[in-house]
């Protein structure tokens, strides 16, 4: 058995596919079966069931599979010990990151990142937490940043910032005090983001109730939340770093929350078997630059990520 021939059935075994494997694979599709074919014939043992649409793994081959999985990981930890030891960095980053966190890192993290590492070919896709979580477990993306916790044993949280929820309120809205209660937040003027953003569940997590009320539009951003807000009164809810986005009028908008405060941790996530150390570590400290410090977790301050 080869790292090659592990390596090919690890990757038809993640996309149950034989040509979308070999794509990864940088090979061929007939080249790739082959060199499957080869193994199961050295090991008198039917890997895979080619049968069944899409293919799936027999019952000895899933033992192969994760056998190999363990042998792969601890060869690629070789090779980042040896790299990060000899080596600058390069190669390629898969980021994901959700679209509420997105407006406030991007611009400037690709400003930051791109002229601290000009080698390294950065990829930044922008999708739900669900998404997210879906590509990482099918290693189509490196790491991910999104608001934690997301409850998944398979994957690690590297926690790198806290951030608060302030109400932002329209200016038609009477203002009765500087402070909102989060847990007699009313319902019936709120505007939220549409299902599906994490940020939602957030709101109604820290409100303490149920997302029924007599919304009637629900927003895909955060600006479009406050044009709105602006344009039909009521309130919206916004995260502490879109703060320096409003105007000096809008500013006057805002309403701290509290009892308990809202706040969202933010973290980098990873599988549990990513062992690119050194990755990590550039992404976390780009993030660095950007965040103000009082934000940022107190580990993350002190000490480098160690995986």
């Amino acid at each position: 058995m080869t790292i090659q021939q592990m390596e090919y059935i690890v990757a038809v075994n993640r996309h149950r596919h034989f040509v979308k494997a070999s794509e990864e694979c940088g090979v061929t599709q007939p080249t790739l079966s082959t060199m499957i074919q080869k193994l199961e014939d050295e090991l008198n043992v039917k890997i895979f069931d080619r049968n069944k649409h899409p293919v799936e793994p027999t019952e000895t081959g899933e033992r192969i599979i994760r056998q190999a999985e363990i042998a792969l990981h601890e060869i690629h930890r070789i090779e980042e010990m040896v790299y990060n030891e000899t080596e600058k960095i390069s190669g390629n980053i898969r980021i994901g990151i959700i679209p509420t966190i997105a407006p406030y890192l991007i611009p400037r993290f690709i400003s930051i990142f791109k002229n601290d590492y000009p080698d390294v070919a950065l990829t930044i896709s922008e999708m739900k937490t669900n998404n997210i979580i879906y590509n990482l477990k099918n290693s189509l993306l490196d790491m991910a940043i999104v608001s934690t916790p997301v409850d998944q044993n398979d994957l690690l949280e590297i926690p790198l910032y806290y951030e608060k929820f302030v109400a932002y309120f329209s200016p038609d809205e009477p203002k009765k005090n500087t402070v909102l209660n989060a847990t007699d937040m009313p319902l019936d003027h709120l505007w939220v983001l549409q299902e599906g953003h994490c940020f939602r569940k957030q709101i109604f997590n820290f409100c303490g109730k149920s997302s029924t009320h007599n919304t009637t539009y629900e927003a895909g951003s955060i600006e479009t939340l406050i044009k709105i807000v602006d344009s039909n009164g009521g309130y919206t809810v916004i995260p502490e770093l879109h703060l320096p986005l409003l105007s000096e009028t809008q500013k006057t908008h805002i309403r701290e929350i509290t009892s308990p405060p809202a706040v969202r941790e933010v973290s980098i996530i990873i599988r549990n078997d990513y062992i690119k150390e050194r990755t990590v570590n550039v992404v976390a400290d780009t993030i660095k630059k950007i965040i103000p410090e009082h934000m940022l977790d107190e580990h993350l301050k002190r000490f480098s990520i160690k995986l």
